[in-house]
């Protein structure tokens, strides 16, 4: 048999190996190319995110800042004043007021969240029974709304119907009827109360998450180490926790420090404008008043002491982070 590859070189020379043609490229269609284009797409999907930041968060804020720095009313386009607006909110009494309540109101509402959520959340990271009911109902002053629950409050602390005040009497330890909400120093620490009651589940749920996170072993550690109970939370629990607690805490005076519908609800920033906050005095001002440009510059306070303190707090965390 003859081998076909055999002959030396002239058989090399006369055995033709068929390689295929190369083919022209095709053009990649159009959806590929698309795809392809990292830039262009990532444009594409950003867009409309972009789009909306702008129409309803970019664009108010511009407005306001412009509103604050001239004279329009409602019916008035008004001319540009500088900071008129700012050096009169200032010298205003009432403001003067809100802006110590805001800040009042804020630091105690947060504190109370804070020591009851770390309780909630320390009880329900045991095992009892009728565990799961209490986790359920936790959440609901987190869902009710918030105006809702404002209403059914403002009947229990109502003056002249209020079931607190009846059942105080009844018990013997009150003799007349506690002014809750006719008297401004009650009313503002109402609403404190009113806050914290619906705040607690969220500091509750997120320091819970994070005390599931912490590992066993290091309190049994601590255990046989002879820590007691207050030494293991002190020394293990909150050192692991203070990362989550900063973060909570930030998003809880961001909603606190800005907050509007409790107390428009409860006392609508009286009596005698004694509990308002500086987004009810400034929705009172603009809205109710139609000051516009004056009722921006109370709300534009605001900025930067949130920027301030969300400042602080992120950099404490940084350093926690750091650490």
């Amino acid at each position: 048999m003859k081998n076909p590859i055999a002959g030396g070189a002239g058989g090399a020379a006369g055995l033709e190996v068929a390689l295929p043609h190369p083919r022209a490229s095709e053009p990649a269609p159009p959806l590929t190319r698309f795809l392809e284009n990292e830039r262009l797409l990532a444009a594409v999907l950003l867009a409309p995110t972009v789009l909306l930041l702008g129409t309803f968060i970019a664009y108010p804020f511009v407005m306001g800042v412009w509103l604050s720095l001239s004279s329009t009313s409602v019916g008035n386009v008004g001319q540009f004043v500088g900071i008129r607006n700012f050096v009169k909110a200032w010298d205003d009494s009432i403001f003067q007021t809100a802006f110590r309540n805001t800040f009042f109101y804020t630091f105690w509402a947060t504190v109370f969240k804070l020591a009851l959520g770390m309780w909630l959340a320390l009880l329900l990271n045991r095992h009892f029974r009728g565990k799961r009911l209490v986790r359920a109902s936790m959440l609901l002053p987190f869902i009710v709304p918030t105006v809702l629950s404002t209403f059914a409050w403002r009947w229990m602390f109502d003056p002249t119907f209020s079931v607190l005040n009846w059942l105080l009497y009844q018990s013997g330890a009150i003799v007349t009827k506690v002014p809750f909400l006719s008297d401004g120093a009650y009313a503002l620490w109402c609403a404190i109360v009113i806050n914290t009651w619906r705040g607690m589940p969220f500091f509750a749920i997120t320091l819970l998450a994070g005390l599931q996170t912490i590992n066993p072993d290091l309190h049994e550690a601590a255990s046989l180490d002879g820590a007691n109970a207050w030494k293991r939370f002190w020394h293990v629990t909150w050192p692991l926790l203070k990362p989550v607690t900063v973060v909570v805490v930030v998003f809880s005076v961001i909603q606190t420090f800005s907050d509007f519908q409790l107390i428009y609800v409860l006392t609508g920033g009286g009596p005698a404008n004694s509990t308002h906050l500086l987004a009810t005095y400034a929705y009172q001002i603009g809205v109710a008043t139609g000051l516009l440009g004056e009722g921006a510059a109370i709300s534009l306070f605001m900025l930067p002491v949130l920027f301030i303190v969300v400042w602080l707090q992120l950099r404490y965390l940084r350093r926690l982070e750091g650490a």
